[in-house]
């Protein structure tokens, strides 16, 4: 049964930082692409950034650019979303989920099939 579970959440002061990791089980990890998106009270989905199976190219949203880096580690069937200069509109639940829309390549939430429980990111002093 394929499973994404997500985990490093909490709470830290603005300008600091999280690695939120997101375990794959029940499928080769590499064979999909892997987005983080995040969701705030009140507010829609977004994506966050994505890590795609073809050639390991990356996207990230534009107010994440710069502060957020996606990596993956095959071995591990583990992605990470390394988030540095954090502040407090970065604060949300976080889900990670795998899409087999291998030839799209985009940070849309509807193009994602396979979706984390999702984990808490509060950023606040």
């Amino acid at each position: 049964q394929l499973q994404l579970v997500e985990s490093g959440g909490g709470l830290v002061q603005p300008g600091g930082s999280l690695r939120l990791s997101c375990a794959a089980s029940g499928f080769n990890l590499d064979s999909y692409n892997i987005g983080w998106f995040r969701q705030a009270p009140g507010k829609e989905r977004e994506g966050v950034s994505c890590i795609f199976s073809s050639d390991g190219s990356t996207l990230y949203a534009d107010d994440v650019k710069d502060r957020f880096t996606i990596s993956r580690d095959n071995a591990k069937h583990t992605v990470y979303l390394h988030m540095n200069s954090l502040k407090p509109e970065d604060t949300a639940t976080y889900y990670c989920a795998a899409s087999r829309n291998l030839l799209v390549h985009t940070l849309a939430p509807l193009w994602y099939d396979y979706w984390g429980q999702g984990i808490q990111v509060t950023v606040s002093s």
